[in-house]
C-alpha cells in the first residue's frame, strides 16, 4: 500500500514536471531542508531540483532526517524519505536517471555517522553512482565532514561539500562535489531591490574562483525571492538555494519568455506641438486603439527603445475606466462599442445596447456631418474592435452575421484580415461602391476595401513587417484626398494576444510596431492642423508588471498576474486640436461624447 501511495503521489507531482522538463533548463535548484517539505524528495524532483538536502542525525544507530534532536520523528529516516522512494522510482521508471544528488548535512560526528550511512547504502547499490552506473545517485556530504585528506577513503558515490574561501590546487578536487559558503560572508542583501555593487562583486569573484577549479558553487542562508533567484542565476550560481523549489523552478524556467531584449530601436518623430491643444475646428479625428495596452505594456516598449517613444512625448493624457455594462472586466466587444457609440453594453455584444438594440456608431453619425470614415486593423475585420465601428450584433463570434453589416456601413475604407469571412458579401460590397484592392498605393476610388489576408495576419515576431505602418499611411493618403473631414480608427490588435499568451516578446514588439505608426500619425497631424489624435486601449491584458529591466541594453522583464483582461484603468493620450479636452479620469463612453461635442461645435448635421 505504501509503495502504491508513493507511486500515485509521484505521478500527480510529476505532471507539472513533464511540462517543466520540456523547457530549456539553464539553471539548477538546490532544495534546501527538503525533508521539511510536505512530500520530501518528490516535491524537489517534480521541480527538477538538481540538489536535494537532507539533514541527518545519528540516533540509536538510526539515521534520522532532522535538524536537531528535539525534532526527531522515528518515521522520518533517510531511507523512508529518500532512498526508498528513489529506489522505487527507478524500479517503476518514474526516475529514469539520477539527474540530482542528495546533499547530506551531517549534524552528528562525521566518522561515526558516515560509517552507519555507508552500511545503510548497501541496500541501494543498484541506484548508486559508480563506474558501472554513471547516471546513478551521488551523495555529497556536508555539515560535519572528515578531514579533506580522508576524502579518498570513501566509495565512489560519496563526494564532499567544501566550505572555505581558501581554494587551491592541492585540494582533493576529484572528491569535492561542490563548494558552499554562507551568503552572509559576502552580503547583507535581503533579496529586495538590488545588491550593493561592492558586495555583488565580492560574490561574483568567489563564484568565478570556484568555477576556475571546474566545480559548482552554492550559498546557504541566501535570500529566497524572485529577485534573488534571478540575480544568482545571472551571476552563475550553480545550485540556487531555495525552500520553495516548485516556485523557483517555475519562475526561472519562464525567464527566457519573460525577458526580452529589443535589437531594433526605432527613431522617434519629433512632434512640433505647434497646434497641440489649440481651440480650433477639428478637421480630422484619428482614434488609435492598442488592444490590451496598459501602462506596463507602454513602459516595456519605452524601456526597450532607448527610453523614448513617440507616444510618451505627448503632454495631454488621462485615464479611462473600462468596465462593461454587465461585468467589472470588459472584453474588446463591449470596450470598443463604448468608444464607437458612447454607450456601455454587455461583454460579447457589438454595436448593440444590453437589450440588443442597435447603437449608432461614429462612422454612421459622422457621415451626417460630412465626414468620411475608415478602419485599419491587424486583426480580422470581423474582430470585436473593428466590427464595433460598423456592425450591430449581440455575439462577437458570429463572424458571418457580423460580416453582412460591412456593405451597409458608412465606412469609406477598411483594411484588415479575415477575407474568407466575407465571401458571401463580396458582391454586396462592390454594389455598395467599394473597390476591393489587392495592395497598398494611391487609391482613387470613392470607397476602398482591402482584405490583406484570408484569415489572421501574422504577429510581428512571425514576420508581419511594416503592414500596419503601410496600411495607416495609405489610409491617411486616401482619406486626405477626399477633401472633407475624416474619422479613422487604427487598431493594434496583438498587444492583447501577447498579454493572453504571457509573451513579453510579443507585447514589446507589437507595442513598438504600434508606436512607429503613432509617429507617422503625429507627423500627419503636424502637417494638417486641426487634426485630433487620440491614443488609448480598450482594456489591459495580462495583469502585467515590470519587476526588472535594463535601459542601457534595451531589456525588460515582465511578470503576469493573469492571462486574461483586467479591470485596471488604461491610459489615454491626445495630440493636436482640442487635445486638452481629454485630460482627466473618466468612463470609456466619454471618449465618444467628447468627440461628438467637438464635431457638433464646428459642424452642422
Amino acid at each position: 500500500m505504501q509503495r502504491f501511495f508513493y507511486s500515485l503521489l509521484a505521478l500527480v507531482l510529476l505532471l507539472p514536471f513533464q511540462v517543466f522538463a520540456q523547457r530549456s533548463q539553464a539553471f539548477q535548484i538546490h532544495s534546501h531542508n527538503d525533508y521539511l517539505q510536505t512530500v520530501p524528495f518528490w516535491t524537489a524532483y517534480a521541480a527538477g531540483a538538481s540538489s536535494i538536502e537532507v539533514d541527518l542525525i545519528l540516533k540509536d544507530g538510526q539515521l534520522m532526517a532532522a535538524h536537531e534532536a528535539e525534532s526527531i520523528d522515528p518515521k522520518r529516516t533517510i531511507g523512508s524519505l529518500y532512498l526508498d522512494p528513489i529506489a522505487e522510482g527507478v524500479k517503476t521508471g518514474l526516475v529514469s536517471t539520477a539527474q540530482f544528488h542528495l546533499l547530506v548535512d551531517l549534524k552528528t560526528e562525521a566518522y561515526s555517522t558516515l560509517e552507519v550511512l555507508l552500511k545503510s547504502m548497501e541496500d541501494y547499490r543498484d541506484v548508486l553512482f559508480g563506474a558501472a552506473n554513471p547516471h546513478g545517485l551521488k551523495l555529497i556530504i556536508s555539515g560535519n565532514r572528515p578531514k579533506p585528506s580522508d576524502y579518498g577513503n570513501y566509495p565512489e558515490y560519496i563526494f564532499f561539500d567544501y566550505q572555505s574561501k581558501e581554494l587551491g590546487k592541492e585540494l582533493p578536487w576529484s572528491k569535492i562535489g561542490m563548494v558552499s559558503l554562507s551568503f552572509r560572508q559576502f552580503s547583507v542583501w535581503n533579496g529586495k531591490g538590488r545588491m550593493v555593487e561592492d558586495e555583488r562583486k565580492s560574490l561574483q569573484d568567489f563564484i568565478d574562483l570556484v568555477h576556475s577549479f571546474d566545480r559548482p558553487v552554492r550559498f546557504w542562508g541566501s535570500p529566497d525571492s524572485k529577485s534573488a533567484w534571478k540575480a544568482f542565476h545571472e551571476m552563475g550560481e550553480d545550485y540556487i538555494n531555495t525552500d520553495r523549489p516548485m516556485e523557483a523552478a517555475d519562475y526561472l524556467s519562464q525567464l527566457p519568455e519573460n525577458v526580452y531584449q529589443n535589437n531594433s530601436v526605432h527613431e522617434v518623430y519629433p512632434a512640433r506641438f505647434a497646434g497641440d491643444g489649440a481651440d480650433v475646428p477639428v478637421k480630422n479625428v484619428i482614434l488609435m486603439i492598442g488592444d490590451g495596452n496598459g501602462l506596463a505594456q507602454i513602459s516595456s516598449a519605452l524601456f526597450t527603445n532607448g527610453n523614448q517613444l513617440n507616444l510618451t512625448q505627448l503632454k495631454n493624457m488621462g485615464l479611462v475606466k473600462t468596465q462593461a455594462a454587465d461585468d467589472f472586466t470588459t472584453d474588446s466587444a463591449a470596450g470598443a462599442t463604448a468608444y464607437a457609440s458612447g454607450e456601455k453594453t454587455n461583454n460579447r455584444a457589438i454595436g448593440v445596447d444590453p437589450e440588443g438594440n442597435a447603437l449608432e456608431n461614429l462612422p454612421d453619425l459622422l457621415d451626417g456631418f460630412g465626414f468620411s470614415s475608415g478602419i485599419v486593423t491587424t486583426d480580422q475585420l470581423t474582430g470585436a474592435t473593428p466590427a464595433s465601428f460598423y456592425a450591430h450584433h449581440p455575439e462577437r463570434d458570429d463572424a458571418e452575421q457580423i460580416a453582412a453589416y460591412l456593405p451597409k456601413s458608412k465606412l469609406d475604407l477598411f483594411i484588415g484580415g479575415g477575407g474568407d469571412r466575407f465571401g458571401a458579401q463580396l458582391g454586396d460590397l462592390q454594389q455598395a461602391g467599394f473597390e476591393l484592392v489587392d495592395g497598398f498605393g494611391s487609391w482613387e476610388a470613392g470607397r476602398v476595401g482591402y482584405f490583406v489576408a484570408p484569415g489572421s495576419l501574422p504577429k510581428v515576431l512571425d514576420g508581419r513587417g511594416d503592414y500596419l505602418l503601410e496600411a495607416t499611411s495609405s489610409a491617411l493618403g486616401f482619406l486626405e484626398k477626399k477633401g472633407v473631414p475624416f474619422f479613422l480608427m487604427v487598431e493594434a490588435a496583438n498587444i492583447d494576444s501577447g498579454g493572453h499568451e504571457n509573451s513579453t516578446g510579443m507585447i514589446v514588439t507589437e507595442m513598438l510596431d504600434f508606436d512607429r505608426v503613432i509617429g507617422r500619425v503625429l507627423r500627419f497631424a503636424d502637417e494638417h492642423p486641426g487634426t485630433l489624435v487620440i491614443v488609448t486601449a480598450d482594456h489591459e491584458t495580462g495583469g502585467v508588471s515590470i519587476p526588472q529591466g535594463d535601459i542601457e541594453s534595451n531589456t525588460v522583464e515582465l511578470a503576469f498576474h493573469s492571462d486574461d483582461h483586467t479591470g485596471i484603468l488604461v491610459p489615454i493620450f491626445a495630440y493636436g486640436a482640442h487635445s486638452g479636452d481629454f485630460r482627466g479620469v473618466y468612463e470609456n463612453t466619454a471618449v465618444f461624447h467628447k468627440i461628438m461635442e467637438l464635431v457638433r461645435k464646428y459642424y452642422r448635421d
